[in-house]
């Protein structure tokens, strides 16, 4: 694929994977026993998450990752590429190396999941040597080898730490302020921000990790999202929307990318949070991960709703108009014919191979 010589808006690594969602479950499957779905499908997913959503939100999006040569990797790498136009220029094929798969399953309104995979075969730092510049970059700060980001951050590059799952199990804040160096905003959930922090609040938790990055935003799932902005001390928190969460995979990653495309708009820290909140709200009704993040027609289409509902009288729907009142504004200039549901497609082929085969090695793409 050739490379486009223009900058991104967004650049991001990791590891790509074969979601395949099960939802509308009546019970948790319990061993010796078969359970039916009401509702399946798959979508990109992993990192992929987050570049869909950043690419329907209009922002020229990068992906620097590794896909195998079975035809999973085929399936996603189409539907990246060509379905949702993420530059894969930086992305790499390998021979004899399968994709990561992960099997969810979205109960009451949380999920679990089965995932088989290996490690991929090059360091996000040599992907990411290929890519384009960008105005931005969201990063795995505790992940460990080279913080491949900080020359993008020295030469103006809004970087972005999402989320922050100490592995190690110590959580200990010396090791998190040094990751933290060099990036702009950092965005962990409720835990792990009070687990970081020693806290036994979220709101204390974004108040010390303000002490170490210039935004700290922490989410709060179904309790919406809060922020501390460390230059002004502003502390802004935003209620959530209430939906019927049908599949909840990928809503962290909808809520960054919302929340980096609102950024650099310019918009003020809580039309901010507001925004990441409706978008992960709109991708949780719907099953899919990837594919469930919602467009900029998804976002007219609300808006145009909830406009409606307040016209006639409803306070809920009067009091979410006026504190979305910006949208309408943001709506403008923006392609409105994107797509979100995910079509319940799986790979022809089976991955398994006796005896594991040689050492993956590049392919041309």
């Amino acid at each position: 694929m050739n490379a486009d010589p223009r900058p991104l808006d967004l650049l991001v690594t990791g590891q790509v994977f074969v979601d395949i969602v099960f939802t509308g479950l009546p019970e948790t499957p319990r061993p010796g026993t078969e359970v039916w779905a009401s509702g399946m499908g798959s979508a990109p997913g992993g990192i992929a998450n987050l570049a869909v959503a950043a690419a329907r939100l209009d922002l020229r999006t990068g992906l620097a990752a590794a896909f195998g040569d079975d035809a999973y990797a085929d399936w996603l790498w189409t539907v990246l590429g060509e379905q949702e136009g993420v530059d894969l220029s930086a992305a790499r094929r390998y021979r004899h190396w399968h994709s990561s798969v992960t099997v969810s399953v979205a109960l009451d309104g949380d999920r679990s999941m089965i995932t088989h995979g290996h490690p991929d075969p090059e360091p996000a730092a040599v992907l990411a040597a290929a890519a384009p510049p960008a105005r931005a970059v969201v990063v795995d700060v505790l992940a460990g080898g080279e913080p491949w980001w900080r020359p993008r951050a020295d030469a103006g590059a809004l970087v972005v730490a999402d989320g922050g799952w100490d592995t190690t199990g110590r959580w200990d804040p010396a090791r998190l302020a040094a990751a933290l160096g060099g990036c702009a905003v950092f965005t962990p959930n409720a835990d792990e921000a009070m687990a970081w922090t020693r806290t036994d609040s979220p709101a204390a938790a974004a108040r010390a990790l303000a002490e170490h990055v210039p935004l700290a935003v922490v989410t709060l799932g179904a309790d919406g999202a809060l922020a501390v902005d460390a230059a002004t001390g502003a502390e802004v928190r935003v209620e959530p929307l209430s939906v019927v969460a049908v599949d909840p995979t990928g809503a962290g990653d909808v809520f960054t990318a919302a929340l980096v495309t609102a950024t650099l708009q310019g918009w003020e820290l809580e039309q901010r949070l507001r925004f990441a909140v409706l978008c992960s709200a709109l991708a949780v009704q719907h099953f899919g991960g990837s594919l469930a993040a919602p467009g900029w027609g998804d976002l007219a289409d609300w808006w145009s709703a909830t406009v409606a509902a307040a016209r006639t009288g409803d306070r809920t729907a009067r009091a979410t108009a006026e504190h979305y009142a910006f949208l309408g504004e943001a709506l403008r200039g923006h392609p409105l014919a994107r797509v979100r549901r995910a079509e319940a497609t799986l790979a022809r082929f089976s991955d398994a191979q006796p005896g594991g085969g040689p050492a993956p090695t590049l392919r041309d793409h």
